[in-house]
């Protein structure tokens, strides 16, 4: 009880740090952040849809947990909510706050997403663009390099069961990145 109390403490001061981020950070600001991110710009133009989440902010001490909410785009129209939300046990320790855009290779992929009830499974990965690093993104054998600032970032990346998501770190350190148990919600716009 008492490492849920702690981990519960770590989102908490990790949620209210991130929504001072979030109120900078706006969707089309996340947005132009991932078109200016090197390969990830061409998702894009290529792509049926996408998600973008400006702000997820995650921590763990053992038990570990994230929360974020964005938006879904058809087509680059604007059709829906969505909110993220993972519970993860394990080796992991500390906090972040990170930039997410999931991108749909086409309708199926969109639809599954949409379905209200999705959730990434343990093969899943994201291609990290972060300043001055490289990453190695898991079992699609994906890799990601990156310059100096986030606007010059590179990435390069692929498709994994029609999704491909890149993520940018924006603060904290934490020893554990991985979507599977992303689980998502999703809520269509009412038309008027």
């Amino acid at each position: 009880m008492k490492r849920w109390s702690m981990v519960c403490g770590v989102l908490l001061g990790l949620s209210t740090g991130c929504a001072t981020v979030s109120l900078a950070d706006d969707y089309s600001d996340t947005i132009t952040l991932f078109r200016n991110a090197g390969e990830s710009a061409r998702y894009f133009d290529n792509s049926y849809g996408y998600a973008v989440f400006p702000t997820i902010g995650k921590g763990a001490v053992g038990v570990g947990g994230a929360h974020g909410e964005g938006h879904v785009y058809d087509h680059g129209k604007y059709v829906g909510n969505t909110t993220m939300n993972q519970v993860s046990v394990g080796l992991q320790l500390g906090g972040q706050a990170y930039s997410q855009i999931i991108f749909f290779q086409d309708e199926r992929s969109f639809r599954e997403f949409t379905s209200d009830n999705f959730e990434f499974n343990a093969q899943a990965s994201a291609v990290a663009i972060t300043a001055s690093a490289n990453a190695n993104a898991g079992t699609t054998g994906a890799n990601a390099g990156a310059s100096e600032t986030k606007q010059e970032a590179s990435a390069t990346g692929s498709y994994y069961k029609g999704m491909a998501v890149f993520t940018i770190a924006k603060g904290g350190f934490m020893f554990e990145a991985a979507l599977s148990g992303q689980k998502f919600t999703y809520l269509p716009l009412t038309s008027n």
